[in-house]
């Protein structure tokens, strides 16, 4: 337990930071399950649009440290590459 009152604060700020980062890593994982989602059905240009919308997500979140920027670009990579190999398939 915290006895000084800076330790008291920190103990709570990091149970709302907790919170908040929980959340925003629960959105991501959903979006992400969209994402594979379309992939798996095959929807080339569903898949194109989760992926721009995952995008965005994930570089606020990067931006706003709940994730690392090399995390948010190592997904985005990822996912990027089975999308354009969905696209290049169906093209083909």
């Amino acid at each position: 337990m915290a006895h000084s009152l800076s330790a008291q604060k920190r103990v709570r700020q990091n149970a709302k930071r907790r919170v908040i980062n929980r959340s925003r890593k629960s959105m991501l994982k959903t979006q992400i399950k969209h994402l594979e989602s379309a992939l798996n059905a095959g929807e080339r240009d569903k898949a194109q649009t989760e992926l721009k919308v995952l995008t965005k997500k994930l570089d606020k979140l990067a931006t706003t440290s709940t994730l690392h920027k090399n995390t948010a670009s190592r997904i985005k990579s990822r996912l990027t590459r089975r999308v354009n190999a969905l696209a290049a398939k169906s093209a083909g």
